[in-house]
């Protein structure tokens, strides 16, 4: 739930703070203890089949899913087929976040990049590229460049472009920039669906504990110190901040709260999670 008090604190301290923040991410290093002990970041993270509901980490899920005897079953039984990708999506540096997703062939690059928007990064409309073979696909390429070769559009259908096994990269925002990692898994006839883009697991949310009491769940995350030795906040703690309990100890103008979201773009630019999807991926229910 939204922490309103610690959100206007956060604001708060945005306008009255104006920095440039240029990041070097390193999230192997990064270490952190959950709300279950010890979390360390490039762990493996599990999710749920959308299919059967069972819990897989991110290289037993693509796995099961050439096997998911449910999906199977589904898919045997299908009387109208399409052609689609199935696509794994991670973070470029924090494996933790992962997406599994099946995509319709005719879908373009922009459908793919509107849903990464949709679930993981949009944050202020900032510009984002796929990096495919050596070519730059971007909504609004720009004609004028000087050394490398022009970025073609995103205009272009997924079956024109990808093939199996394929591995292409993706950024976000050219400033603080959030790098996806996409890898073709396969390329099949699956029953008809409506939705261009149907997600078959994720990653579920990883839990963090609060880096000042080390006693609650951590809603906020400090952006400004996001790999320092503090960088995670509970709603207790937060209450106190606003409250000015911690003045003597913390730079108010060193703090910026967003919220704990389940992206490989939490903590940056002002991202405060999706409002499309739940952090949390429900599988289909089984009758």
């Amino acid at each position: 739930q939204t922490h309103q008090k610690a959100l206007q604190y956060r604001k708060h301290s945005y306008l009255g703070t104006i920095k440039t923040v240029i990041w070097i991410i390193n999230y192997s290093n990064m270490g952190y203890k959950s709300c279950e002990g010890e979390h360390q970041m490039g762990k493996s993270t599990r999710g749920y089949c959308k299919k059967c509901s069972k819990e897989y980490t991110r290289t037993g899920m693509v796995k099961h899913l050439q096997t998911c005897k449910r999906r199977v079953d589904l898919y045997e039984k299908a009387t109208e087929t399409e052609k689609y990708f199935e696509l794994l999506l991670y973070g470029a540096y924090n494996k933790d976040y992962w997406l599994i997703i099946q995509i319709k062939e005719n879908a373009t690059l922009d459908d793919l990049d509107q849903f990464i928007r949709d679930i993981w990064v949009e944050c202020c409309g900032h510009l984002s590229a796929f990096e495919i073979n050596g070519v730059s696909y971007e909504k609004e390429p720009d004609d004028d460049f000087c050394w490398d070769e022009p970025a073609e559009s995103t205009e272009h259908k997924l079956k024109e472009i990808l093939e199996s096994d394929m591995l292409f990269g993706y950024e976000y925002d050219f400033g603080s920039t959030t790098e996806l990692a996409i890898k073709v898994l396969n390329y099949y006839n699956a029953p008809k669906q409506s939705k261009k883009v149907v997600i078959l697991s994720r990653n579920n949310p990883p839990e963090f504990q609060c880096s000042i009491c080390g006693e609650h769940r951590a809603f906020w995350i400090n952006a400004v110190d996001i790999y320092g030795e503090e960088p995670f906040w509970c709603d207790e703690c937060a209450d106190k901040l606003e409250e000015g309990e911690f003045d003597e100890e913390i730079d108010s103008e060193e703090m910026w709260l967003l919220p704990v979201t389940n992206s490989p773009r939490m903590g940056v630019c002002g991202y405060e999670g999706s409002s499309v999807y739940p952090e949390q991926f429900e599988p289909d229910e089984i009758c």
